[in-house]
Formats: C-alpha cells, sequence, structure tokens
C-alpha cells in the first residue's frame, strides 16, 4: 500500500534500514538555481534542438556551438553552491552501516556538500576526449586554448564529460549502482522523474529485492508506481526532515 505525504511513515523506514540507497535527479539542483536540461534551452538558446546540443552527432556537426552550450552551463555550476538537501544527505552518510548516492545531476554538488556520489551521467566540469583516447581534465581552467580545444594527446576534438543522447552508461558504474539498489533496505527517490533510463530502472529493482521505495518530489512522477511512501514536497524542505 502507498502512503502519500507521511513523513512519519519515510522516518520509519529510515529508522529501520541499515543500507540506504539513494537516487536523485534535476529536482535537487533546481533548487540551487541550476536549471533542468530543458529549463535551460531559453533565451539565446530556445531555438536550438537539444538533440544537437546533447549528442556526438549535433558535435561533430558544429563542435564550436554545442563548446558555447556547455561553457555557458559549466558557469552556471560553478556560481551554485548546494542547498539543505545535498547537506542533509551528507550528513546522514555517518548514521548507517551503507549509505550511497547514486545521482543523474552532472553539476558536482553532491561532492560539495560532501557525498561521495555515484555520478552516472558524468560530471559537467570534466573533459574528455572526442576520440576516447584516454585524455581527462577535471579542471576548466587547465584545457588547452581553442574552442572547443584539441587533445594535447591525440589532436582530435575535447567534448564535455556528460553521458549524450544516444551514449550507453559506463558499464561498471551501473553494475555498481544496480548492485547497491539490489542490496539496500530502502531506496530514496528525490527530484527525479524517472523518464530516463536506465537509472530510472533502479526504484523497481530494490522493490524486487525487498526494500522500501520513498519518493519525495513535489509532483506526480513515473516513479510513484514503484513507490513505499510519497513524499509531496520540494527537496530542499522535505529531505532534511526525513533525517531529523
Amino acid at each position: 500500500m502507498i502512503t502519500i505525504d507521511n513523513v512519519n511513515a519515510a522516518r520509519q523506514c529510515l529508522s529501520r534500514a541499515q543500507r540506504v540507497a539513494v537516487l536523485t535527479g534535476a529536482g535537487v539542483s533546481a533548487e540551487s538555481g541550476i536549471p533542468t536540461f530543458r529549463d535551460a534551452l531559453t533565451g539565446l538558446w530556445a531555438r536550438f534542438d537539444p538533440m544537437k546540443l546533447a549528442s556526438e552527432d549535433g558535435f561533430r556537426a558544429d563542435p564550436p556551438l554545442v563548446w558555447r552550450w556547455y561553457a555557458w552551463r559549466r558557469e552556471l555550476v560553478a556560481k551554485a553552491l548546494p542547498n539543505a538537501a545535498h547537506y542533509a544527505l551528507a550528513s546522514a552518510q555517518l548514521r548507517f552501516a551503507a549509505f550511497d548516492v547514486i545521482t543523474q545531476n552532472v553539476d558536482g554538488l553532491h561532492a560539495l556538500a560532501g557525498s561521495a556520489s555515484i555520478e552516472l551521467h558524468g560530471s559537467i566540469v570534466r573533459t574528455t576526449c572526442l576520440a576516447r583516447c584516454g585524455f581527462v581534465e577535471n579542471d576548466p581552467q587547465l584545457l588547452p586554448p581553442g574552442e572547443p580545444p584539441r587533445c594535447p594527446q591525440c589532436g582530435d576534438w575535447l567534448r564535455p564529460g556528460v553521458v549524450w543522447f544516444g551514449e550507453m552508461l559506463e558499464v561498471a558504474m551501473l553494475q555498481h549502482a544496480e548492485r547497491i539498489a539490489s542490496e539496500c533496505d530502502v531506496m530514496l527517490v528525490v527530484g527525479t522523474s524517472g523518464l530516463v533510463y536506465p537509472a530510472a530502472a533502479l526504484p523497481a529493482l530494490a522493490m524486487r529485492h525487498g526494500a522500501k521505495v520513498v519518493v519525495v518530489n513535489p509532483s506526480e512522477s513515473e516513479l510513484d508506481q514503484s513507490a513505499t511512501v510519497i513524499v509531496r514536497g520540494t527537496a530542499a524542505m522535505e529531505v532534511p526532515r526525513l533525517f531529523e
């Protein structure tokens, strides 16, 4: 039976848990002032097809355009700070035998708050080689010049270190996330619509292995059907309440 808007029921689930998995999405970062991918397609970017800004084909067709798009988004991320939800999750790590944060976000705010998160979709501040030669740079300030810059190892384009449309997640990372989901007592799902797979399949996987699933979201989502408890509210407001 699904319990809706019951913070106490969610707290009870967490109080009985030894192993907690957390899946977060764009709704958590939105409260830090970082627009979701599609919400960012406004102003100068409103006329562009998302597939041209977030796919390898789009990048190869116009590398400078895509590079400028991600440079602009990196500027937004650089100005953002973790919010109460990020900090509550980081603080909760010490209260459980296992507490793993799996995020679809690419902004690094969980790490900034103190969580060692699994970044399923990569990091917007990381830069890799389009030819996959192995070059990685985690500091945008140290990139070679150019728009976009060229790889210092092989000479191909450098690209944002995020997962684009049509790309597979890193196999080992996904397997790690699936193992965590299958072994947890409670999966806390925060600020995600449940539309992007394979991340959206993790709550159902956790439930099949006997876990309680607690969903925190201000509106209905596809993940509600996998929920044991649904808390209607924003991440920054409700997540700290769950761990009080």
